[in-house]
């Protein structure tokens, strides 16, 4: 390691105890920069509308090339994906105003009613690592005392749905294409959720219906379907190794801390540049959930300045592989297992 490297270490603050601390202590890289939030919607807005344009012309020349552009355009589309979270979290910009009508108008490509995604969000974050509350906005995760006490019925349901072509496949789809087109988990909530969900599905299904008007099935098909789905995809296994990594943290309401599972139940999944770029530093995701008002081109300065939390958590690309192999909260190894080491224990 760099003699500099060495000293930055060295001479940097003693890292706090408490995860309360942190929070704290990060509240002074929340606030937004107007011309940098401006910035990083266009460059992401921009070559997004570039690539469907250019994968809508290649229609007309081969399905294969439209679809491999609708393939690289997905991680655009990801990428404003990661913007439409930083207005749920009025981190984007000052006006809460501003940052939720930029939010329902990604959310309309996103395929994702922006009110109840972010009420469902804000539960998450608010229950994160809570064996009690669990099922709001996370990936359904059971005890191995809870999968044992499951009838073989139980047990097959529990292993399809961990299964990776259901997480990754047809979950996503399931997600994106169908259960975002009512307000699910907020069906009796209030007016206000039903009006996103049906003000968003009105907004798609005219732009499908213009879509198919002026490019015919064939945009739809080849360039629409690859480009959401992989897109889909993209994002849940994001938020899958965010929080199902073997060191992740689940506690009961009488141990359960806010702070500090926010802390030690995200993960820092640390990706290359560019996948950094394209991802908006989202695997910074223990930084989030500490502060989740930071956006997200002010999270590597966190980092920069704060080396203790550069080095938690991390996970890199080949190591989060194996987090598809973890299903199970051991309670009393606190780790998460597979099926076959609960199954030897």
């Amino acid at each position: 390691m760099p003699t500099t490297a060495l000293h930055n270490r060295a001479s940097a603050p003693a890292a706090p105890t408490d995860a309360r601390d942190w929070v704290a202590l990060l509240a002074c890289y929340r606030e937004p920069s107007r011309w940098r939030s401006t910035w990083e919607i266009a460059v992401t807005a921009v070559p997004f509308i570039g690539l469907w344009a250019l994968a809508w012309w290649s229609v007309d020349v081969s399905y294969a090339l439209a679809v491999l552009i609708a393939i690289l355009n997905a991680s655009f589309l990801v990428r404003l994906f990661m913007i439409q979270h930083d207005c749920g979290h009025a981190a984007f910009f000052r006006s809460r105003m501003l940052s939720d009508w930029i939010g329902r108008a990604i959310g309309v490509l996103t395929l994702t009613p922006y009110d109840v995604w972010r009420r469902l969000h804000a539960a998450h974050h608010a229950g994160t690592g809570n064996l009690e509350k669990r099922g709001m906005g996370d990936v359904l995760t059971l005890t191995v005392a809870e999968y044992r006490a499951l009838s073989w019925r139980g047990r097959l349901g529990y292993r399809i749905y961990r299964h990776p072509a259901a997480l990754f496949g047809v979950g996503p789809f399931y997600l994106f294409f169908l259960r975002n087109r009512l307000p699910h988990g907020l069906m009796r909530a209030g007016a206000r959720y039903w009006v996103s969900a049906m003000g968003t599905n009105a907004a798609i299904a005219a732009l499908l219906a213009g879509i198919g008007y002026l490019g015919c099935i064939d945009v739809l098909l080849f360039v629409f379907l690859p480009t959401m789905l992989v897109a889909a995809s993209i994002g849940v296994w994001l938020f899958y190794v965010q929080h199902q990594f073997e060191e992740t943290s689940w506690d009961h309401d009488p141990d359960w801390q806010l702070h500090e599972a926010a802390l030690h139940g995200s993960s820092h999944y640390v990706l290359p540049g560019p996948l950094r770029w394209l991802t908006a530093n989202i695997g910074m995701h223990h930084v989030h959930h500490l502060q989740s008002r930071v956006p997200f081109y002010r999270l590597p300065e966190v980092l920069r300045d704060h080396p203790q939390l550069a080095d938690a958590q991390r996970l890199t690309l080949r190591e989060s592989l194996g987090c598809v192999r973890r299903h199970l909260w051991d309670e009393k190894n606190r780790r998460l297992v597979s099926f076959a080491a609960a199954r030897a224990a």
